[in-house]
């Protein structure tokens, strides 16, 4: 198999499992508070981190790597989550996940004053684009319906998210030994944080597989798999277009699974939020 073949292979690998993450989070949420599902599928995903990283023996980072590693572990895990989980407790999965979908045109606009990137008249067109399917998406049988509050901790969510990735442009450390160190040193953040709020998850609840789904999949082997496509292709505009099917084959779970009668405007509205997204890359902003 060839290594275009092998990139190709995992690409879709990460992207199916990313499309059942949805459909997780909702169900995980079900039976545990945002806290303690993110509580579980961090101490989950760290053990994941810390087996790769000493399975290729990259387990260290020098000072300054570790200082940024403490930092990036307040955003992520720990701030992200808790405020994408929220949402996705507040809101419908086939909203809440759209909209999370819209961190990639925030990085465009934080680029400009944090890289220096210029924005073209390409980039502002699809950002626009992507903001007028988040209008389509939200206006639901004649009015807007939804959590206000919900609706701003998704788009909220894309700010963490963009914020995270251009911190990490400020270092060369290995990806998955950062990751394991911020994982780290977001652990015990988290629990203190769980343990004060809703208490810690019980041990005999039913929600501990899905949990652990959430962990192993959205924060922890896909990761991993996306890391080795990107790795492997001499192609990565074509790999990174593989990451747009995950929201589309994730809306057939959320109806099928969830119960969730999926609109026309939902589909509508990801569809030209993805349009924009794809636009807004094309013209030379880039995602992570």
């Amino acid at each position: 198999m060839s290594e275009e073949t092998t990139a190709t292979f995992y690409g879709l690998s990460a992207v199916l499992l990313w499309s059942t993450v949805a459909t997780a989070f909702k169900l995980g949420l079900s039976h545990f508070s945002p806290p303690q599902l993110l509580l579980i599928a961090t101490a989950i995903s760290l053990i994941i981190f810390w087996g790769a990283a000493f399975a290729s023996a990259s387990t260290s980072l020098s000072r300054a790597d570790l200082r940024l590693a403490a930092l990036l572990g307040m955003i992520n895990p720990f701030a992200y989550y808790l405020v994408l989980f929220e949402a996705y407790d507040r809101l419908p999965a086939q909203i809440a996940q759209p909209l999370n979908y819209t961190w990639a045109v925030v990085l465009a606009l934080l680029a400009a004053p944090v890289l220096g990137q210029k924005l073209s008249k390409r980039s502002l067109t699809g950002i626009v684009i992507a903001y007028l399917g988040v209008v389509i998406l939200l206006y639901r049988g004649g009015s807007f319906t939804l959590s206000i509050s919900g609706i701003a901790l998704a788009l909220g969510s894309t700010l963490l998210w963009a914020g995270y990735w251009l911190l990490n442009t400020r270092t060369q450390a290995n990806p998955t030994a950062l990751m394991a160190w911020s994982f780290t040193f977001a652990l015990p953040l988290l629990a203190i944080w769980c343990a004060g709020t809703d208490g810690l998850p019980a041990i005999e609840s039913d929600g501990w597989a899905y949990a652990a789904w959430v962990g192993v999949v959205e924060m922890g082997v896909t990761f991993l798999l996306w890391q080795q496509a990107l790795k492997r292709t001499r192609q990565v505009a074509r790999i990174s277009q593989l990451i747009f099917l995950a929201p589309f084959l994730s809306l057939l779970l959320i109806g099928g699974v969830l119960g969730e009668e999926i609109r026309a405007a939902t589909v509508i509205g990801l569809a030209i939020i993805v349009g924009g997204v794809v636009l807004t890359q094309s013209s030379g902003a880039s995602s992570p």
